[in-house]
C-alpha cells in the first residue's frame, strides 16, 4: 500500500509540474505583447509600440554568445538537415536550444522523404493539405518562442522562383518564360501571389527573384534568370519584389554578385572566375540589383559564391558592405549561397583554415550561412573566433542586428503564428489561381517564325494531326526543384488533343529520345544512327505521310539543361535534328515548338521550317496554353530577352553591348577583308512576331533640349493594323551619340505590352528620368554628360521604327 500511495503522489507531482508549465508558457502570451524572454515584464523588445531600433539594441543586450551566433545560421528543413518532422524533446540537446536564424525549406515537399515508416506519413500529411502545414510551422515557431530563453522567433525561408516552392502551390513558367512575357503588371500580380500564398502556410522569407543575367548562352541556369538586359531585369524584378513584401513577407535577392558568367560558361563544380571589366560590372551586373534594391528594397540578399577579380564575393567587404549597404542602401540581411562560406577554404584557397575562412565572411557583411551541413558547423567556428579575440563581438553584435531587424519588420515579434491555418486551404493552390496560371503561360510564348502565315492552324480544315518529337508527352522539363511538385501536367500531346477533342485525328510517335547514347560527346562526334534510332524515326515519317500536319516538339528537357547543366553545344541535343529534317522531307507542312531553357542555335530550322513556337520551360498547363496558340484562341506576343546566336563561335553575343563590338568583317580598304564568319543573330534581343501586324506614328519628345536634371516625355502612337486582336511590346532604346568613354551601342530604358484590337491605336507614354542617360565617367563616377542622344522606339532592339534626337545642354 505505501508503495502504491508512493506512486501515487510522484505521479501528481509530475502531473501537476506538467500543468504549471503548460500555464507558464500560455502566461506568455499577454494582451497586445509577448513575454518573450518569461520574465513578466513587459520590455523594450516585447513591446510593439516601441521604435525599432530600440527594440533591436534591448534584445541584442539581454543576448549571450550562444545565442548571437545562433542568430547567423540556417537549420535546413526536415530530411535535408533536420531530422524531425516537428520539435522534439531532444531538440533540447541541439545548438538550436539557443534559437535560429532561419529555418529552409521545412516540410515544403522538396528533398527525400522517408519511403517507408511512419515519419513518411507524418511529415507528408505536414506539406499537404495546406493548413496541416500553416499548423506545423506554427508548432515550430511556438518552440522557439516558448523553450528558448530569449523567445526569439524563427524566419521560414523558401525558394520562390517557379513560384512558391510548396507541394501543389501555384506554379510560374520558367524565368526565362517569365521574362519574354515583357509585362509588369503580370509579373507583380506573380509576386503577389507567391508572396501570398508564403505567408499562409507559414513562410515569411521567400528565395526570389533572380536578378543574375544571361549573357552566355552555354550557361544551364539561362532558364532561371528573366534575361540578358540589366534595365528589362531590373523592371521586372522590382515588380516580383514589391508583389512578395505587399503580402509581409520577405524577399531575398538571388544571386549577388555575377554570379552567372563564370569562365567560358562553365556550371557546375567550376562556377568561377568571371572575365568581367570594372566597368561592366556597374553598368551590366550590377545595375539590376542596385535597381531593385534602391526601388523594392528587399529585406533580404543572396550572397554567391564565385569570386570577381581574385576576391570571393561572400568574402567582399566591397561587394558586402562598401556596394551593398553603404551605396545602394540595402537594409535587410545577406544569407550565403548553400557552400558559398566553404568554398572560401576549399575552392578560393585564400583562408588557411575554414575557421578563418568565417572570420573573413563575418568580416565582409555575411549575416546568416547556408548549407546542407548541420548549422553547428558555422556556429562553433563562430563561438571559437570570439572566444580567441579573433572576431570582434561588436561586429557579431551587428551582424546580428541586421538578422532581427528584418524580423521586427516582418511582424515576428508582434504576430509569429500564421493566425488562420485553415485559411491556407482556401488561399494556396495551382487550382485557386487556373486563369492566371495559363494567362502568363501564353504570355511568355514567343513565334520566331511564320512563313506563308501557317500559323494559327484552322481545325475545321485539318483532319489528322502527328504530334512528334521526344518532348511532346515529356513533362519533367514542367517541374523544378525551386517550384511547385506534384501537379497534373499537360504535355504539348495532351493539350493539343484536349483541344481537338473528336474533331480531328491525332497521331503520336516519339521519333526519338531527347538526346541520343552518346551525348554529350555525340555533339563533338557523328556517331551512326543506331537501329532502334532509326526505326523510331522510320516510324515518325511513316506517319507523318498520312497526316495533314506534323507539330514536332523538340529542344531540351529537365536533363540537358539547368542548375549544373552547362553545355558545350547549342544545337539540338542528341538525334532530334536527324527527325527534324526527315519529317519536312515528307513535303507536309511542319511547325516546330521549341521546349528548352536556353537559346538554341537552329539555323536548318529557321531556314527550311515554315513556323516555330518558342515556348522554354512552360509550367503545369504548358501544354494547353500551346495548343491554344497554334489553333488560334491565342495570338502570341512574348518577346525574346535573350539574342539567339547562329553559332557557338559568335559567344559572346548579347545585348546591350559596346560600339563596333557586332559590326562585320570588311569587304574592301588598306587592311583587306574577310569572308571567314557568319554574323549577326539568328534571333536579336527583344524579337516576337505576332498574328497580326503593327504600326507606329507620332513619336513626340518633350523637351527635345535640356538640362541635365530634367524629366523627359516621350509618346508613341501604336496601330493594330491586322486582322486580329494581339499585343505588341513597344520598346525604348536611347543611344549616346558622342562620350567621353566608349559606350553602348544603344540600351534599353523601356518598354510596355500593350493589347490592340483590329484597327485600334493606342498612345504609349514613357518618362525618362537622369539616371536613364547616365554613365560611367573617366573617373568611374555616373553621370550624364552633355551632347545629343537618340531616343528610338521599336519592336525590338533591331527593328526600330522612329527615332529623334536630343540634346543634354552644359
Amino acid at each position: 500500500m505505501e508503495q502504491k500511495k508512493i506512486k501515487y503522489i510522484a505521479l501528481v507531482i509530475a502531473l501537476t509540474s506538467q500543468l504549471s508549465n503548460a500555464q507558464q508558457k500560455d502566461n506568455i502570451y499577454k494582451k497586445g505583447w509577448i513575454d518573450f524572454n518569461k520574465n513578466g515584464t513587459m520590455d523594450v523588445y516585447e513591446n510593439p509600440k516601441a521604435p525599432l531600433e530600440k527594440r533591436v539594441q534591448n534584445l541584442i543586450s539581454q543576448m549571450n554568445v550562444d545565442e548571437k551566433t545562433c542568430q547567423m545560421a540556417t537549420l535546413y528543413g526536415y530530411k535535408r538537415v533536420l531530422k524531425d518532422s516537428l520539435p522534439t524533446p531532444n531538440w533540447k540537446n541541439e545548438i538550436w536550444k539557443d534559437g535560429i536564424a532561419n529555418i529552409d525549406e521545412q516540410l515544403n515537399g522538396v528533398g527525400l522523404l522517408a519511403s517507408n515508416g511512419r515519419n513518411a506519413v507524418v511529415s507528408k500529411n505536414l506539406i499537404y493539405p495546406f493548413s496541416n502545414h500553416a499548423l506545423a510551422i506554427n508548432k515550430t515557431q511556438r518552440w522557439f518562442i516558448e523553450e528558448t530563453r530569449l523567445g526569439i522567433p524563427v524566419d521560414f525561408t523558401n525558394e520562390g522562383i517557379h513560384g512558391l516552392n510548396h507541394t501543389k502551390a501555384t506554379p510560374l513558367p520558367a524565368p526565362i518564360g517569365i521574362g519574354s512575357t515583357w509585362n509588369k503588371d503580370l509579373v507583380l500580380k506573380a509576386g503577389q501571389i507567391a508572396g501570398r500564398e508564403a505567408k499562409a502556410l507559414g513562410y515569411t522569407n521567400v528565395y526570389a527573384p533572380i536578378l543574375d543575367l544571361s549573357r552566355d548562352p552555354r550557361w544551364g541556369r539561362v532558364l532561371e534568370t528573366y534575361g540578358e538586359d540589366p534595365f528589362l531585369v531590373g523592371a521586372l524584378g522590382t515588380q516580383m519584389v514589391k508583389g512578395i513584401q505587399s503580402q509581409g513577407v520577405a524577399s531575398t535577392l538571388k544571386h549577388y554578385a555575377i554570379y552567372s558568367m563564370p569562365k567560358g560558361g562553365r556550371d557546375g563544380n567550376a562556377r568561377t572566375d568571371p572575365h568581367i571589366n570594372p566597368r561592366e560590372l556597374h553598368e551590366i551586373h550590377l545595375y539590376p540589383f542596385k535597381k531593385v534594391i534602391q526601388d523594392a528594397q528587399p529585406m533580404g540578399v543572396m550572397s554567391s559564391y564565385n569570386d570577381w577579380n581574385g576576391e570571393p564575393v561572400t568574402a567582399s567587404h566591397y561587394f558586402l558592405t562598401q556596394l551593398l549597404r553603404w551605396e545602394y542602401g540595402f537594409k535587410g540581411y545577406v544569407v550565403s549561397d548553400s557552400e558559398a562560406v566553404e568554398f572560401i577554404y576549399t575552392k578560393h584557397q585564400i583562408a588557411p583554415t575554414y575557421q578563418d575562412g568565417v572570420r573573413q565572411v563575418v568580416e565582409a557583411g555575411l549575416n546568416v550561412r547556408t548549407h546542407f551541413t548541420p548549422p553547428k558547423d558555422y556556429i562553433l567556428p563562430l563561438r571559437n573566433l570570439v572566444n580567441e579575440g579573433k572576431l570582434s563581438i561588436k561586429l557579431i553584435d551587428e551582424r546580428v542586428a541586421e538578422v532581427l531587424r528584418v524580423k521586427f519588420r516582418l511582424g515576428l515579434f508582434d504576430t509569429p503564428y500564421v493566425e488562420n491555418p485553415k485559411a491556407a486551404d482556401a488561399i494556396v493552390g495551382a487550382d485557386k489561381n487556373k486563369d492566371f496560371v495559363l494567362d502568363i503561360q501564353k504570355q511568355s510564348l514567343v513565334l520566331l517564325k511564320n512563313e506563308g502565315n501557317l500559323l494559327p492552324l484552322d481545325k475545321t480544315k485539318i483532319k489528322k494531326v502527328l504530334v512528334t518529337g521526344p518532348l511532346a508527352a515529356e513533362e519533367n522539363y514542367m517541374v523544378s526543384r525551386y517550384g511547385p511538385q506534384e501537379l497534373k501536367n499537360t504535355t504539348v500531346l495532351d493539350g493539343i488533343k484536349e483541344y481537338l477533342g473528336k474533331d480531328v485525328a491525332v497521331d503520336y510517335a516519339k521519333g526519338c529520345d531527347a538526346v541520343d547514347a552518346n551525348f554529350p560527346e555525340s555533339e563533338l562526334i557523328n556517331f551512326p544512327l543506331a537501329a532502334k534510332e532509326q526505326s523510331d524515326i522510320d516510324q515518325a515519317v511513316l506517319l507523318a505521310k498520312q497526316n495533314d500536319i506534323i507539330i514536332v516538339a523538340l529542344g531540351e528537357d529537365e536533363k540537358t539543361t539547368g542548375e549544373s547543366k552547362s553545355r558545350t553545344g547549342l544545337g539540338l541535343p542528341g538525334r532530334q535534328q536527324q527527325l527534324l529534317e526527315a519529317l519536312y522531307a515528307t513535303g507536309k507542312p511542319v511547325v516546330l515548338v521549341l521546349i528548352n531553357g536556353q537559346p538554341l542555335t537552329i539555323n536548318w530550322a529557321q531556314k527550311f521550317v515554315p513556323s516555330i513556337l518558342e515556348a522554354w520551360f512552360p509550367s503545369h498547363l504548358g501544354g494547353k496554353a500551346i495548343a491554344e496558340t497554334l489553333f488560334g484562341d491565342y495570338n502570341p506576343g512574348g518577346k525574346l530577352t535573350v539574342t539567339f546566336p547562329k553559332s557557338m563561335g559568335q559567344i559572346e553575343l548579347n545585348f546591350p553591348y559596346k560600339l563596333g563590338s557586332h559590326n562585320t568583317q570588311g569587304n574592301e580598304g588598306p587592311n583587306g577583308f574577310g569572308k571567314t564568319s557568319v554574323n549577326g543573330a539568328l534571333y536579336p534581343f527583344g524579337f516576337g512576331l505576332s498574328y497580326t501586324t503593327f504600326g507606329y506614328s507620332d513619336l513626340t519628345i518633350t523637351p527635345t533640349k535640356l538640362n541635365s536634371q530634367a524629366e523627359i516625355n516621350v509618346s508613341v502612337n501604336v496601330t493594330n493594323t491586322g486582322k486580329r486582336a494581339g499585343d505588341e511590346v513597344v520598346q525604348l532604346y536611347i543611344s549616346d551619340k558622342i562620350a567621353s568613354v566608349v559606350t553602348y551601342d544603344s540600351v534599353l530604358r523601356g518598354f510596355e505590352r500593350v493589347t490592340l484590337q483590329p484597327g485600334e491605336t493606342k498612345t504609349i507614354h514613357f518618362t525618362l528620368h537622369p539616371s536613364d542617360l547616365m554613365l560611367l565617367d573617366k573617373n568611374m563616377k555616373w553621370t550624364v554628360e552633355p551632347g545629343d542622344f537618340e531616343i528610338k522606339i521599336g519592336a525590338s532592339s533591331e527593328d526600330i521604327k522612329l527615332k529623334e534626337v536630343i540634346t543634354i545642354v552644359p
